[in-house]
């Protein structure tokens, strides 16, 4: 029997068990990439930050185990601290664990967002790599350079987003990424918006156009973000890492001051690296004997 295009290996290397076919997933895709697309050719989310925890979905006495009934990912130490809404009706929640970031130290201290659905089901998950963020870092000579790995709930592929070490002072920064989509990957890159009051970004494709933005708002109390993706672009998984990102971004500045503290600490031999067992699994060799 002949073997498969490079392309038909990737597209079954992204589907999950009983996923659709390949020709199925691609105008599942296109069909995707269609709905809730506005008559200008972009489709479009809001990122609404809470000023506080007295909200909706984690107030009250119960509220938190029904929510954990509802989802594994929704663990004991999460913090429900913004919904996305689209078309003018909630669709989304974004949270992380707490105590992860609050209240560890050193290497065990780590970002991890969570995208639900509006009913608390799990979409996306966006952590923070240390082990590979402190990498970069060490190699940029101190310049923090953070990595994120992206995993959503439909597909079996990772999508890695890094902030680029080659930044000059006072210059944007930049985060890339690739999406493996119809069989080939589809480069993208964040540029932070060279004035910009509210943290905004521009999404380039790899032909450097332009094909989405991310919009905070100056002022807000919690923090609000406006996004917008080209529609020929707008898929779950681009969409849902673009609203995790902007989610992100009110912790940007922290994650960056973290990893130069891990860099200073490794360097200067007060901190013996180590990685936790759930990053560890994002590192192991997809060609290992099972």
């Amino acid at each position: 029997m002949a073997q498969g295009t490079a392309a038909e290996v990737m597209e079954r290397a992204d589907a999950g068990p009983g996923a659709l076919t390949a020709r199925a997933a691609g105008r599942s895709g296109r069909e995707d990439r269609s709905a809730g697309i506005a008559p200008d050719g972009w489709r479009r989310f809001t990122v609404d930050v809470w000023i506080t925890d007295l909200n909706a979905v984690e107030f009250g006495i119960y509220r938190r185990s029904r929510n954990r009934a509802k989802s594994r990912q929704f663990s004991t130490d999460m913090d429900i601290f913004a919904e996305v809404t689209e078309e003018g009706q909630r669709t989304g929640l974004i949270g992380y664990r707490e105590d992860l970031w609050k209240n560890n130290t050193g290497m065990d201290k780590r970002l991890a967002f969570k995208l639900f659905s509006d009913t608390l089901n799990w979409r996306a998950t966006m952590e923070l790599m240390v082990g590979r963020s402190l990498q970069l870092t060490l190699g940029a000579r101190g310049l923090p350079v953070t990595a994120y790995a992206v995993n959503t709930h439909e597909d079996n592929s990772i999508v890695y987003l890094e902030r680029s070490a080659n930044k000059w002072p006072l210059m944007p920064e930049n985060f890339s990424f690739f999406i493996v989509r119809d069989g080939g990957p589809v480069f993208y890159r964040l540029r932070h918006d060279l004035v910009s009051v509210g943290g905004d970004y521009t999404l380039l494709d790899e032909r450097n156009r332009k094909v989405g933005h991310i919009d905070g708002r100056l002022f807000s109390l919690g923090g609000y973000w406006k996004g917008r993706v080209r529609a020929e672009h707008a898929d779950r998984k681009l969409m849902a890492v673009m609203k995790l990102f902007a989610g992100t971004i009110g912790f940007n500045s922290a994650c960056r001051r973290h990893m130069v503290r891990l860099w200073a600490d490794v360097r200067a031999g007060r901190l013996e690296p180590k990685l936790d067992r759930h990053e560890a699994e994002y590192y192991l060799n997809p060609r290992r004997v099972r």
